[in-house]
């Protein structure tokens, strides 16, 4: 019996599979290296979780801070009128706190003034010129 064709076919297929088991073990390698990078990023992940956790609760601590007002000699005064109200203030409403005259030019200049105060977020306007206390 000749045994060379066998022997030749065992050693094709011996090729084949110590071919495959490198290509295997260069898979791993590969695969390994990612696992690492993957595992890396996920400590970073959470190192920034524990964090960003960490000054939330700081930050939820401090005192707020209240925006810069414009430079106007009226703005604490109107302001102090919104911290002693029970409600939404008018522009009218303001004046007579204030003891202005009720006359046109001095509803309107509050009423602007107002308005500066709601755009840099200090008031709220609850409806049509009506307004509060931004809390």
């Amino acid at each position: 019996m000749n045994v060379q064709p066998l022997l030749d076919a065992l050693g094709l297929q011996k090729n084949a599979a110590r071919a495959l088991a490198d290509d295997l073990r260069g898979q791993i390698t590969e695969l390994q290296g990612r696992l690492r990078e993957a595992e890396t990023h996920l400590e970073h992940l959470a190192i920034t979780q524990k964090t960003v956790t960490a000054l939330t609760a700081l930050t939820d601590r401090l005192p707020a801070v209240p925006p810069d007002l414009p430079e106007h000699p009226g703005h604490p005064r109107i302001l102090g009128v919104f911290n002693d109200a029970t409600g939404p203030l008018r522009a009218r409403d303001v004046c007579e706190a204030l003891d202005h005259e009720l006359l046109p030019k001095n509803i309107e200049g509050t009423r602007a003034k107002l308005k500066r105060l709601v755009r840099l977020s200090i008031l709220t306007e609850v409806d049509v010129a009506s307004l509060t206390r931004k809390q």
